[in-house]
């Protein structure tokens, strides 16, 4: 079973809710929330707890959300509309800090009427919405505190920290507060018996944790703030130690396997494509390199991480490794998530390479004793060259037969492809180095498949374009080693970022345009990033708290048309996305490449590996649709030659909107580790080992990857340790049942395969 949080098969944890609380509530709670066992709802932790006299700030609360909030009603009024013939409720309730109206239409407004009166207090829940410039919710559901008018309930009520749960409208707050008090109630009454956990005991007690049934216990019925945070420190070290147990035991696994040792050889290909290079390395590559060509030199597989600042040379240094890998014998291959990539980092190594990629090949030749096989060039080239080859699924038949020649003969010795590479039918001579760029963009299976094509397991070299912080990394790709390139080559121009409102200024739009003229005029060429294609059917967007939907986002096709027609009149403006023929879209990038396109119109496919240096202007629409990375990744396109590079944020949000205070983050920084935190922060980490990962449920329901690296450093130490001394795990049956059912059947599946 597939299950949230620590929920440990075979405990009382495991229980499924319609056996403890009915087969109504059950089923609700599994629809509309996911939970499924004691086990899914004990770990759906309260998101905040509201005290007696709490500010609550109602002013503040962000509409078109669903939310619960305590307040107290401040007045009530009947009103009649349709001259008459309609009533309408309006109760206004306020924390002290702000009002919130509540409205009710209908005959049932007049059974509102009689409990919602001064004075009472309650929790009140629904979605937010704005009339005549008032916050309101329509018709909400709400449960009053004070129902029982003796003074035990009023005192009790008093002292009592109210837990706020993450909650939906078909399963309020308060009810799946019942359900927990029905929860705790029987576990309370049974002892706990057959609850596992999963810390050993030492370790609770040497760092002073709360026992697990306190921990729950606390969590959702805190006496005090004291309890809360003895509950979530205890209850994150059960996250963090977990996840990294598995991550230190994939670690200890992959430690053992045999791989085939590839060290560079003096005088071969790398060192004829370093002679010819036209700039010297920053000290960060030269870095990272060596660290890498250390993991190649060993006979256990490298699992390395390789992440760094958009434009910081990381195609560089995967290039160098697999030119070590192709003089020490093996091949090597990179995939790549979509065909626009992969043609373009062919390109680009080829270009890198110059000669060196024209060779024919690398043969085995046995010398005439016969003795160990040795390597030369082939016709055609640089005697020292190796045959580079494409492989995509949109490949013509003859094209393809010959790469897949070229790939079992071991003519060539470095394969770019997409997830055309995986297929059963493409076979290695010899692979020695996978590397995978945007990694997260590939499932298990696929990641699996290309490695299984070794003799011995490949050596394993992982890109991620998106910076991430060390607490994700240590979290997400625990079971990595990581190499950092934080320092940008010489050579590339700064960028500056504006953000252009739009709505708010319409003539700020227009100047945005004059802009791009002025760099085309100036002889470089431009990028308009849409956020979709414009052949397809959309709904409009949910409201932007204006009171107005929002209409669709703004389409490729659409803005291509009105720009050519208007603002960008006489300049050779060309658009490119997803849907477009393979062969068309590597003809426009090869066309923009050469200089034969002023702009650009595209969507997300240029967000990784396109490099065009003479392009300096971005234009990027609804930027508010993209996320703080994804815009991060899109601009690092511009300022890749000498000149500098110009990024403009077209947006409609309001000015006091948390999507402009995103925009103006991006604005502020150049730093993708700074906005990778920030983006994060706005996002949350969703499910680090799942969502991330394999696609499975959500793990971490108390850990912030963000914000507890303390713990997750310590918990992976402590984790090394236990592991090291014990990787089976035969003296901590509790933590092995709590690993169990942590790395389910896909999750399993995942850490064994990487």
């Amino acid at each position: 079973m597939v299950v949230s949080g620590l929920v440990w098969n075979g405990t009382v944890l495991d229980e499924p809710l319609k056996k403890l609380l009915g087969g109504t509530t059950a089923k609700v709670m599994a629809e509309h929330l996911d939970l499924h066992t004691a086990g899914d709802l004990l770990h759906h932790y309260p998101r905040r707890y509201a005290e007696r006299g709490e500010l609550t700030r109602l002013a503040d609360l962000p509409l078109d959300e669903h939310v619960t909030v305590v307040a107290q009603v401040a007045k009530a009024s009947m009103k009649t509309f349709n001259q008459g013939r309609g009533m309408r409720l309006e109760v206004v309730v306020t924390d002290g800090s702000g009002s919130l109206t509540l409205v009710f239409f209908g005959r049932g407004a007049y059974a509102h009427e009689k409990e919602l009166i001064p004075g009472r207090r309650g929790m009140f829940a629904g979605k937010v919405s704005l009339f005549n410039r008032t916050r309101q919710l329509l018709h909400p559901d709400y449960e009053l505190l004070d129902r029982d008018s003796g003074a035990g309930a009023a005192e009790e009520f008093a002292g009592r920290l109210l837990p706020l749960y993450p909650a939906c409208k078909q399963v309020q707050s308060w009810k799946i507060s019942k359900a927990v008090d029905v929860l705790l109630a029987q576990f309370e009454a049974d002892g706990w018996r057959g609850l596992v956990d999963p810390l050993p005991p030492a370790l609770r007690e040497g760092r002073g944790l709360e026992e697990l049934p306190d921990a729950l216990r606390k969590v959702h019925r805190p006496r005090a703030k004291a309890d809360i945070q003895a509950a979530r420190d205890r209850l994150k070290w059960d996250e963090a130690f977990v996840l990294q147990v598995a991550l230190a035991r994939r670690r200890h696994a992959d430690a053992q396997l045999p791989a085939v040792a590839r060290k560079p050889v003096a005088g071969g290909l790398l060192d004829a494509f370093d002679a010819r290079l036209p700039f010297t390395l920053t000290d960060g590559q030269r870095t990272v390199s060596a660290e890498i060509f250390d993991d190649l030199a060993t006979e256990h597989p490298m699992h390395r991480l390789l992440q760094g600042e958009v434009g910081s040379g990381k195609t560089m240094v995967a290039l160098r490794a697999m030119l070590g890998v192709v003089d020490a014998g093996g091949q090597a291959a990179m995939l790549a998530p979509t065909e626009v990539l992969a043609q373009q980092h062919h390109r680009s190594i080829t270009e890198m390479m110059g000669d060196l990629a024209d060779g024919w090949g690398l043969r085995e030749a046995q010398s005439d004793k016969g003795g160990g096989g040795r390597r030369e060039g082939m016709l055609g080239g640089s005697e020292r060259g190796t045959k580079v080859v494409l492989l995509t699924g949109s490949m013509g038949a003859a094209a393809r037969r010959q790469a897949l020649l070229d790939l079992v003969t071991g003519e060539a010795g470095i394969v770019v492809g997409t997830h055309a590479l995986i297929e059963d039918k493409v076979q290695f001579h010899d692979l020695g180095l996978v590397v995978v760029d945007e990694q997260h963009r590939f499932g298990v299976e696929q990641r699996d498949a290309l490695r299984s094509k070794g003799k011995q397991p490949p050596h394993l070299l992982v890109m991620t374009a998106t910076p991430i912080p060390r607490t994700v990394a240590m979290t997400v790709f625990g079971d990595l080693e990581t190499s950092v390139l934080d320092q940008l080559p010489a050579g590339r121009s700064p960028i500056a970022t504006h953000v252009v409102p739009a709505k708010d200024k319409p003539h700020f739009l227009t100047r945005a345009w004059e802009r791009v003229r002025e760099e085309v005029e100036g002889g470089h060429q431009a990028y308009v990033v849409c956020p979709r294609i414009g052949d397809e059917d959309e709904k409009p967007a949910k409201g932007d708290g204006d009171g107005d939907e929002k209409r669709p986002p703004l389409a490729v096709l659409d803005v291509a048309g009105q720009l050519a027609k208007g603002p960008l009149a006489g300049l050779r403006v060309e658009v490119l996305h997803g849907r477009m023929q393979p062969e068309a879209k590597d003809e426009v990038m090869r066309r923009f490449a050469a200089g034969a396109v002023d702009v650009l119109v595209a969507t997300t496919v240029i967000e990784v590996g396109v490099n065009v240096p003479n392009s300096t202007a971005m234009v990027i629409m609804d930027a508010d649709r993209f996320g703080v990375s994804q815009l991060h990744q899109l601009r690092g396109r511009v300022g890749r030659g000498s000149a500098p590079g110009l990024c403009l944020l077209v947006t409609e949000a309001g000015e006091a909107s948390p999507a402009r205070a995103r925009l103006g983050a991006v604005a502020a920084t150049l730093d993708g580790f700074e906005l990778s935190r920030i983006d994060l922060e706005q996002r949350r980490e969703g499910d680090v080992l799942g969502q991330a990962q394999s696609g499975a449920r959500s793990s971490l329901r108390m850990l912030a990857v963000i914000d507890d690296e303390e713990v997750i450093a310590a918990a992976r130490e402590e984790a090394t340790a236990v592991v090291l001394a014990d990787p089976e795990l035969e003296h901590l049956p509790a933590l092995r049942t709590a690993l169990d059912a942590l790395l389910d059947a896909e999750r399993e599946q995942f850490l064994e395969k990487g």
